[in-house]
């Protein structure tokens, strides 16, 4: 069974910076695609940042310049995450493409404070 846990939310001011990760039960290369979304209450989970296997990466124009995934060669996808804004609050979801199956990990809360 695929699982996927993140972990790295928490509380930063304005400006902070913080670094989620998303630990795989299984080979993180076995993954077409990696994402992050997040979601805030009353709103649609929307697409922050994603790595396909060849290692191309894609950003949503809110967060370009500000974010960065990546990963190792294990189990593990990074979102490393700078400059902070308010907007930025949210819960934040790691999702893996595995056979033609979206995986969703339980997310990990992200709170800026201004």
């Amino acid at each position: 069974q695929v699982q996927l846990v993140e972990s790295g939310g928490g509380l930063v001011q304005t400006g902070g910076s913080l670094r989620l990760s998303c630990v795989a039960s299984i080979n993180i290369f076995s993954f077409t695609a990696m994402s992050w979304y997040r979601q805030t209450p009353g709103k649609q989970r929307e697409f922050v940042a994603g790595i396909v296997g060849g290692g191309t990466t894609k950003y949503a124009d809110s967060v370009k310049g500000r974010f960065t995934i990546s990963r190792d060669k294990v189990s593990t996808v990074y979102l490393q995450m700078n400059n902070l804004e308010p907007d930025d609050t949210a819960v934040y979801y790691c999702k893996g493409v595995f056979r033609a199956r979206d995986h969703w990990g339980q997310g990990t809360q992200v709170t800026v404070s201004s």
